[in-house]
């Protein structure tokens, strides 16, 4: 019988488990599921949770043209990361498209996280150049509601002006402070 020890390095381990965190949490993200069924469930559960925590936002998504909703963002990184998850346009409280998010980056990181965000359009216009984009990034003109660790910023007269507002919420994970910038959304049929 041969012995295959070998020495675990703190890279090996790290890379192993990077990969492991991307593998598990794909399963969560909607691949091979049930498709629209599920994604609507899982944004149903996220709206519900997301208006439990921050009753703030039940005036925001009334005041908007649309929400897209993502239930599971999954990001992970070691020097090179990227994100990914599923989630659903809704326009009057209904699913009306299907889309993914991608997100890749570079430089000094290391870690996984998970989190949930919603963004709210509040304008027709934004709304709009959303559903007409072949790939729409997430950019610096859109403001956050709140991230997650508290930093509430209040929904005023002037907060609602504002095209696209983001709420990052149910951040769990090695990393911290999840961003959308550079987030790339692409309808999608589930």
């Amino acid at each position: 019988m041969t012995d295959f020890k070998s020495p675990m390095t703190r890279r090996g381990f790290a890379l192993g488990a990077l990969a492991g965190v991307s593998v598990t949490a794909a399963c969560g993200n909607g691949v091979g599921s049930n498709g629209d069924a599920t994604i609507d469930a899982r944004v149903d559960a996220t709206l519900n949770q997301l208006y439990n925590q921050y009753p703030n936002t039940v005036s925001i998504a009334e005041k908007s043209t649309g929400m897209l909703v993502m239930p599971l963002i999954t990001e992970a990184g070691f020097i090179f990361g990227g994100a990914y998850g599923r989630g659903a346009l809704r326009v009057n409280n209904t699913t009306v498209d299907y889309y993914q998010a991608v997100k890749g980056s570079a430089g000094l990181q290391i870690g996984a996280q998970q989190y949930a965000h919603v963004l709210f359009f509040m304008t027709e216009d934004a709304l709009m150049d959303f559903r007409r984009s072949s790939g729409w990034a997430a950019g610096a003109d859109m403001e956050y509601v709140f991230r997650d660790e508290g930093s509430t910023i209040a929904a005023d007269s002037n907060t609602l002006t504002t095209p696209i507002l983001a709420a990052v919420f149910n951040q769990a994970g090695l990393r911290v402070g999840a961003t959308l910038e550079g987030t790339k959304y692409t309808r999608v049929i589930p």
